[in-house]
């Protein structure tokens, strides 16, 4: 069990294994300073000494860095002036998690593109939803064929097959692309350069912009359910500490 504090009435050390719980999941509740992001954190470093649980932090105030440096983790910043790169088309065809990693990858596009047309036009029409599924297989042919790291297609490979494709929607869809790919918002266009596969990993969100709020988080959502599959085929266990959440409640996504 993990250690959640003493017992007021018999001083004795309360101990606790979420998962063996009817739910495992928790919210911890208290007033400003009251020391809810220190309970988190002690929780996280116990678990990190006694588990091989996967560890990761959603740090909407960069409260969490230290101990995941501490700790030898990987701290993705994200914001527009970070050179920290989450590639959102990674995709893990090695691990075998009982779903096809390119139609899981193919949902993931859809909604990515969807996000940035939903203040234009309400969302992906059904034409540009079919020019977008043709385009997903090609740009990653290369991958399935020389399974390397470099080979990982980016946004910008997306972008210039949408170019190429004969439609206006086609046409529509990359110039939406467009800012993320060669414009001021190309933070998403890289290859990635951190561990994401590190066994604890804090996503440091506090300067994301607002531009790059929606598309950031849903990287990050994207990110942590890749993890929680592979770790669910493998029969391992992901721990992830969401603070300040109702910050996150302001947004739909």
């Amino acid at each position: 069990g993990v250690y959640y504090g003493l017992n007021a009435t018999t001083n004795r050390m309360i101990l606790a294994d979420r998962k063996t719980l009817k739910c495992p999941n928790g919210v911890v509740l208290g007033t400003p300073g009251s020391g809810k992001s220190f309970s988190c954190k002690r929780e996280a470093a116990d678990v990190y000494l006694h588990t091989t649980d996967d560890i990761l932090f959603l740090d909407p105030e960069n409260e969490y860095t230290s101990l995941c440096q501490q700790l030898s983790g990987q701290v993705i910043r994200l914001a527009p002036d970070s050179h920290d790169y989450i590639n959102p088309l990674d995709v893990d065809l090695t691990t075998n998690t009982g779903e096809n990693p390119l139609l899981m990858k193919a949902d993931f596009i859809m909604s990515f593109c969807e996000l940035i047309l939903s203040a234009a036009q309400g969302g992906l029409k059904p034409i540009e939803k079919s020019v977008i599924d043709r385009c997903i297989p090609k740009i990653y042919r290369q991958l399935i064929k020389d399974p390397r790291p470099e080979n990982m297609p980016i946004l910008e490979d997306l972008y210039n097959l949408l170019r190429a494709q004969d439609e206006k929607e086609a046409q529509y869809i990359a110039t939406a692309l467009e800012i993320y790919v060669t414009g001021s918002l190309n933070v998403f266009n890289h290859q990635s350069n951190v561990d994401i596969n590190n066994r604890i990993v804090c996503y440091d969100i506090k300067e994301l912009g607002k531009q790059l709020k929606k598309i950031g988080m849903l990287v990050v959502q994207d990110q942590v359910w890749n993890r929680v599959t592979i770790n669910r085929a493998a029969h391992k266990s992901t721990r992830y500490y969401i603070d300040e959440m109702h910050l996150l409640l302001k947004e739909e996504q």
